[in-house]
């Protein structure tokens, strides 16, 4: 298979599945490729709506995915999944735990599922992430869903990259000050206490109902559901809700205006990273030895000879 980004983008929206992985391996790596695969699929974005599910580690968030893959193929709609899980120390690829929860799914054609390493990228979303789902939306899936590893108390990067944003803790694992402390408060539009086979539900539950009342939502108040994933309990009320999300941010316009932020952030974001990548490389070479001299010698302040390396005088 050709590896013309241009010509990868051309097979993955007719659904080839191993353009669809090439492509997701091209936004991995970064670089020249990934920015032409960038300009090719941008024209064919823009229909997926994206689930992000985040939670402490433990929290049953692979189990619920899986449910809910199960749950939305049983209206014959396809889904792709995108599991961020941590870097292997050895490849330094992903581990593939949530693949392995998922095999049941893998030879479904209508879902496809990959893993991805964070690649130590602090708060547990791969930088590559926004770009693989454009991949799955390209190629046709009209839902993406979007695991993260749950590593670390503040685990909120997942409400940047999705549509709608589902927290899921576990019974006792905390009283609602620390849901708040976490900032899962902010970014939650649908709370999940999973597990719910265990004591102390009704606790939690409580706990996050009375958090909401004192943070306030004046326009989508999210809801606290219960579900034991490994049973399928709640998972239809769960998908219920999730499509209740959908059609409140339809509705309201704020659908559209979440994704015009998205978009603001994430072009911000690489505005910083091509600024920094120039700025790395003034930051080598004869020129820059000779501005450190310079500065060393007090024949010139560090200020100034950071502004002639950047072309600013």
């Amino acid at each position: 298979m050709s590896r013309d980004p241009a010509a990868l983008v051309a097979r993955a929206v007719i659904g080839d599945r191993a353009a669809i992985a090439k492509l997701i391996s091209v936004v991995e790596r970064g670089g020249p490729s990934a920015f032409e695969a960038a300009a090719a699929l941008h024209p064919h974005t823009g229909r997926a709506y994206t689930v992000g599910l985040t939670g402490a580690p433990g929290a049953g968030k692979s189990s619920l995915t899986d449910a809910l893959i199960t749950r939305i193929r049983r209206g014959g709609t396809e889904v792709g999944v995108l599991a961020v899980d941590p870097t292997s120390p050895f490849s330094g690829g992903a581990i593939l735990g949530d693949r392995v929860r998922m095999q049941d799914h893998a030879t479904d054609e209508g879902v496809y599922i990959r893993s991805m390493a964070t690649r130590g990228h602090l708060g547990g979303l791969a930088l590559a992430t926004p770009q693989a789902i454009r991949v799955l939306d390209a190629a046709g899936k009209p839902w993406v869903i979007v695991e993260t590893v749950g590593v670390g108390q503040v685990e909120v990067e997942i409400a940047g990259a999705a549509d709608t944003t589902v927290v899921v803790v576990n019974p006792g694992w905390g009283d609602g000050v620390q849901a708040n402390k976490a900032g899962l408060m902010e970014i939650a539009d649908l709370f999940v206490v999973n597990k719910a086979d265990r004591d102390g539900v009704a606790e939690t539950v409580r706990d996050l109902e009375l958090m909401l009342d004192l943070s306030g939502h004046p326009a989508w108040r999210p809801p606290v559901l219960t579900t034991v994933a490994t049973r399928g309990e709640g998972i239809d009320e769960l998908w219920a809700a999730v499509g209740e999300h959908r059609a409140f941010q339809e509705g309201d316009g704020s659908l559209a205006r979440r994704r015009r932020e998205r978009t603001r952030e994430e072009l911000h974001a690489i505005v910083l990273a091509r600024l920094e990548a120039q700025a790395d490389a003034a930051c080598r070479g004869d020129r820059f030895e000779a501005a450190v001299a310079q500065v060393a010698a007090r024949e010139l302040d560090p200020y100034t000879a950071a502004e002639e390396l950047l072309g600013a005088r």
